[in-house]
């Protein structure tokens, strides 16, 4: 089918060109013959030009919140230093806020309890670009910054960062001491399904939010591609499963679950208490 449709649009295409009436402007140039069939295979395979630059121009600003830059920092600390980690970062990243408040903001800094032992998670919010430009020459142009750094070096194993952007529909919640522990739950998704995923969850978190508050979900920019990020909060891991228990009850949420299940390539989940300077815990 497709080589008949390939050999009919060649066939109409040659008649517009030998009818000035029918061609969309006098000046156009004239594509060759193999021009125009490479067009059209182009168009068959992939979709028209038009639609994929929509496409891609739509993602970004139907998906994205479009005011913050998020980053994601994933520090694997070297086992039984966990405690000489904490001091260092305690004492540089409220610096870093201070100093460059409000373009860079500290969401949180957790330590993972369940999951990914020895390991700390850190999310910045920068006010765009330019402002995480700013944040990385300063970690390492200034002195004070670069001696705390050099500090925290030797307590590391290995070191993961990621760029991402806010769902439009699920804000990062603002400062807030609750207690209890975070749940970050990541998902690597198929290529090509996060609109539909966007699509689902923009239902899920409403069914969810009947039992929960949700904190932030933000999805990768720069880094590991096609991953997601959801942010929870609970009392205890007791509540926690009250909570994922109940949300079954809710019109919409099994349905949420059914769509986007098949869209997940792999998934885990990490349960995190806060340090002392996070600004939400």
């Amino acid at each position: 089918m497709r080589y008949f449709s390939a050999r009919s649009a060649l066939r109409a295409d040659d008649a517009s060109e030998s009818n000035p009436s029918s061609a969309s402007s006098a000046d156009e140039p004239k594509k060759t013959l193999p021009q125009k069939a490479s067009h059209i295979v182009r168009s068959i395979l992939h979709g028209s030009e038009q639609v994929r630059q929509e496409t891609k121009d739509t993602l970004s600003k139907v998906l994205a919140r479009g005011k913050y830059v998020h980053e994601l920092a994933v520090h694997d600390v070297k086992p039984g230093r966990m405690d000489e980690y904490k001091s260092v970062v305690a004492e540089l990243y409220p610096r870093i806020v201070r100093n460059l408040s409000p373009k860079v903001k500290l969401v949180g800094s957790w330590e993972t309890d369940i999951g990914d032992l020895d390991t700390a998670i850190h999310v910045w919010e920068y006010q765009g670009y330019p402002a995480l430009s700013e944040a990385y020459t300063l970690y390492k142009t200034e002195s004070a910054y670069m001696e705390l750094h050099q500090r925290l070096l030797p307590l590391l194993r290995k070191r993961n960062s990621q760029v991402m952007l806010e769902f439009k529909f699920w804000q990062t919640h603002p400062p807030v001491t609750k207690g209890g522990v975070y749940e970050l739950r990541s998902y690597m998704l198929k290529p090509g399904t996060l609109l539909e995923w966007e699509q689902n969850w923009r239902v899920g978190v409403e069914c969810r939010r009947h039992h929960e508050e949700p904190m932030g979900a933000w999805f990768s920019q720069l880094g590991d591609l096609n991953q997601v990020h959801h942010l929870w909060q609970y009392p205890d891991l007791h509540v926690r499963k009250k909570v994922r228990e109940s949300a079954w009850s809710e019109n919409g949420w099994p349905e949420t679950v059914l769509n986007t299940v098949p869209l997940i390539q792999r998934m885990s989940s990490r349960i995190m208490l806060p340090m002392s300077f996070s600004s939400l815990k």
